[in-house]
C-alpha cells in the first residue's frame, strides 16, 4: 500500500479536478512531450503530486508517456474532441446569439454560408412587431460580390481566385451601387480584410444596407457570416462592435481560439 501524499486527498475533490485540468492545459501548450519536472514547475505542484495525477490520466488514455518520465496529451482527448466537433453545427451554435443581437438592434439578423459563387441564407432572427424590416428568406441565394457576407468570403480568397470569380460571373450588378468593376471590388475586399467586417451599401437591393462579420471554426476557417440587415436610413454603425462580438461568440462555440 503506497503512502498517502498530503497534496492529494484520499477521495476525489474539486481541487483534484482543478489540478487535472491545469496539467492538461499545460500539456496542451506544447506540441512535444514534457518532462515531469517541467510540468510540476509550471503547475506549481510537488513532483509526486504531479506524477500521481498524470498516472491516473494515463490510465484513462488522456495522457501518453512516449518515454519514461515524459508526458503528452493522449488519444482519448482526440477521440472526445472529434465526438464534440461532429455534434457541433453552425446553425445550432448561432441561434441563441442571433436572437440576442436581434433583441438589441430590432433588425433582422441573418446567418449565411457560401455555396460556390453565392451565399445561402440558412437562418434568421426577426420579429413581426418591429415595423418595416428586411427579410432574407431561408434558402435564398445572392451573388458573393453583392452581399456583405459574400465579400467576407471573397476577401478570404487568394487574388487569383477573386479574378477567376470575376471572370466566371462577369460581376453583374443589381443596383447603381453594385460593384461591377474588378479594381473597385479588389479595393473593397482589401478594406474588408483589413478591417475585419464587410458592408452592403444598397448593392443588392436599393434601400437596404447590411453589415457582416465572419464566423470561424476550430481550424480558423471562415465557415459562415453573420449580418444585420436594415432599411438604409435605419442602419446604425454603433451596432458593429456588438455584431463582431456575437460572431466571435459563435466562433468560440465552434472551437475557434481567436486571431
Amino acid at each position: 500500500m503506497r503512502k498517502s501524499d498530503p497534496g492529494i486527498p484520499s477521495t476525489p475533490t474539486v481541487q483534484v479536478i482543478q489540478r487535472m485540468f491545469t496539467l492538461i492545459d499545460i500539456l496542451a501548450s506544447r506540441e512535444d512531450a514534457m518532462s515531469l519536472k517541467e510540468i510540476s514547475a509550471k503547475a506549481g505542484l510537488h513532483a509526486s503530486t504531479t506524477h500521481r495525477i498524470l498516472n491516473d490520466l494515463a490510465t484513462g488514455r488522456f495522457v501518453d508517456r512516449p518515454q519514461s518520465g515524459t508526458y503528452r496529451l493522449g488519444m482519448r482527448l482526440l477521440e472526445l474532441g472529434n465526438l464534440v466537433k461532429n455534434r457541433l453545427n453552425v446553425r445550432d451554435a448561432a441561434v441563441g446569439p442571433m436572437r440576442e443581437l436581434h433583441r438589441i438592434t430590432q433588425q433582422p439578423v441573418n446567418l449565411s454560408m457560401r455555396q460556390g459563387d453565392e451565399i445561402v441564407y440558412i437562418e434568421r432572427a426577426f420579429s413581426e412587431r418591429s415595423g418595416m424590416q428586411v427579410i432574407r428568406a431561408i434558402g435564398g441565394r445572392a451573388p458573393l460580390h453583392l452581399t456583405s457576407v459574400g465579400k467576407l468570403f471573397l476577401a478570404s480568397d487568394e487574388p487569383h481566385k477573386i479574378r477567376a470569380y470575376a471572370a466566371r460571373t462577369g460581376l453583374s450588378g443589381h443596383t447603381k451601387n453594385s460593384l461591377t468593376q474588378l479594381p473597385t471590388l479588389e479595393r473593397e475586399l482589401a478594406r474588408v480584410k483589413r478591417e475585419g467586417y464587410a458592408n452592403d451599401n444598397e448593392e443588392l437591393e436599393l434601400g437596404v444596407r447590411c453589415m457582416a462579420a465572419g464566423i470561424y471554426d476550430d481550424q480558423g476557417r471562415l465557415v459562415a457570416g453573420l449580418s444585420v440587415s436594415a432599411p438604409a436610413g435605419r442602419m446604425d454603425e454603433a451596432w458593429l462592435p456588438r455584431l463582431k462580438a456575437t460572431a466571435e461568440e459563435i466562433s468560440h462555440q465552434l472551437g475557434h481560439q481567436g486571431l
